[in-house]
């Protein structure tokens, strides 16, 4: 059996732990690999390669570190098709779905490359008599990414080119789910002459967890996952001193107006729920009918449902893969059943299906669920899965409404043929990212992303501009440097310009 060790300078190890965790492909149901569960001694080994590396790391020129990103950009190209397999084998998802993930994470290595525009500064001449002001930002120093199981390689790439192209170090503690492609990102990086102890990789749970929250020698944290934990993880981190990136869960509404076209929606609405088995923090979980394109809405999406092609994530022509775990198929189909008792409509049922040659596997087909309430279970929790529930509004401001009173506020969309209506819906509805007639509204790499409300704990959003401002700190330098025949008085009352 394969054991999956941590990644530190530069070199697989087993480090101190003694317990292991099993790895399943969950398409078989089997197991494919133990990953080792490292802890406090981990992380602090860790650490220490981390911060002997950022004495010479953070003093290397702006030009070195972009030539490595520029290295490391070409090398995700080249190997993109053995990490998209290597994904979809311990995710599930499809290796086309898969392949998109490593393009969306790309596109912030390839903003990394340019950070040498975006790191200038700001000079002031002769704000006062002789004197001049300039900025600049410098690294933090150690940095740290815990990251979820839905994107093994996409939300860490949100994290370290970021990280590391602006000079800090990083340690990694991704999902023990499917912990193989860090280390695999490990060795690219090395491959494209990243100094070792740069980027590290550390496995465990929630021992790993803490012991990178308290650590004296991190300086902030990024974290993505489900709102309790990231309440934790920014409760803990920041009364430990750290800077905190904590994005949380969602419930993502789009919303369909009578003027849409019915089945530009539906398509999209489709991909937008069920594409990668629901697990993801941008999925579709929510379908807002509007008036009279209810019905007509539920006949379509019922079409389109039944129309996905659900298999192993490796097999030609499969559009959607299992869930990751047997407990998270549990979930979900215990979802559908209780959704069912509540009240609601269950348009398809995707409980109880089996693969043939893979009965074994974490399958459960698409769900839609009609005449949903805001008081069901379906409707507050955050199903993580392939459920849609439908709920029908009389117009768009209830729909607004509607929307503004959950508790997420990750992402939203609109469906509609009118200008007006969009711009009321994009002015008035208290969400961090808007899509219009766009049904997954995940921002490119030079924005950045963010919810509001319980998606986004604390105000740090990830990547782009505000990922440049995380893992920097800024510098001004007030100089004079006056000729040494001039005297300068100095005063004792508070300096002003003159």
């Amino acid at each position: 059996m394969n054991t999956i060790p941590h990644w530190i300078n530069g070199s697989p190890t087993q480090g101190s732990a003694t317990a292991t965790q099993p790895v399943f492909n969950p398409a078989t149901g089997q197991e494919r690999a133990q990953v080792v569960l490292g802890g406090a001694p981990d992380v602090d080994t860790a650490v220490q390669a981390a911060t002997a590396a950022f004495e010479t790391w953070s003093e290397s020129s702006l030009t070195r570190r972009t030539q490595v990103m520029f290295a490391f950009r070409q090398l995700l190209v080249e190997h993109e098709e053995e990490l998209a397999r290597i994904i979809s084998a311990e995710h599930g998802k499809t290796v086309d779905d898969a392949r998109g993930e490593i393009v969306r994470g790309r596109e912030v290595v390839e903003f990394a490359c340019g950070l040498g525009d975006v790191l200038k500064g700001s000079f002031s001449d002769q704000v006062s008599r002789g004197i001049d002001v300039h900025n600049f930002r410098q690294p933090l120093g150690v940095v740290a990414g815990i990251t979820p199981f839905n994107f093994p390689a996409m939300v860490p790439l949100w994290m370290h080119p970021i990280a590391i192209a602006t000079g800090n170090t990083f340690i990694l503690k991704p999902s023990e789910r499917d912990p193989s492609a860090a280390n695999f990102v490990a060795g690219l990086y090395q491959k494209a002459g990243l100094p070792d102890g740069v980027f590290n990789v550390v496995h465990g749970g929630k021992n790993a967890v803490d012991a990178i929250l308290t650590h004296p020698g991190i300086e902030a944290v990024s974290f993505v996952g489900s709102t309790p934990i990231a309440k934790y993880v920014h409760e803990q981190a920041t009364a430990h001193g750290k800077r905190v990136q904590a994005l949380g869960g969602a419930k993502n509404h789009a919303v369909v107006l009578p003027d849409a076209d019915l089945e530009f929606a539906a398509n999209h609405i489709t991909a937008g729920a069920y594409g990668s088995a629901g697990e993801r923090c941008m999925a579709v979980s929510v379908a807002v009918a509007v008036g009279d394109a209810a019905d007509a809405l539920v006949a379509v999406l019922e079409r389109k449902a039944r129309e996905v092609r659900v298999g192993p994530g490796n097999a030609p022509g499969t559009e959607m893969g299992p869930l990751v775990t047997k407990a998270a198929q549990e979930r979900v189909e215990n979802a559908v059943t209780t959704a069912a008792a509540q009240g609601a409509t269950i348009v398809v049922d995707g409980r109880g299906l089996k693969i043939d040659g893979h009965e074994d596997g974490f399958f459960t087909g698409p769900s839609l669920l009609d005449h949903v309430t805001t008081a069901m279970d379906a409707y507050q929790e955050e199903l993580f899965g392939p459920v849609l529930a439908i709920v029908r509004a009389e117009g768009l401001d209830q729909a607004i409404d509607l929307i503004n009173a959950n508790p997420y506020g990750n992402g939203t969309a609109l469906f509609t043929a009118s200008g007006e209506a969009a711009r009321r819906f994009q002015r008035n509805v208290k969400i961090g990212m808007i899509g219009i007639n766009v049904p997954v509204p995940v921002p490119m790499s030079y924005y950045s992303f963010g919810g509001w409300k319980d998606s986004l704990i604390g105000d740090s959003p990830i990547h782009g501009p505000e990922g440049i401002r995380f893992y920097t700190r800024p510098k001004v330098v007030t100089t004079r440097w006056p000729q040494r025949t001039q005297q300068i008085a100095a005063g004792f009352a508070f300096p002003t310009s003159s």
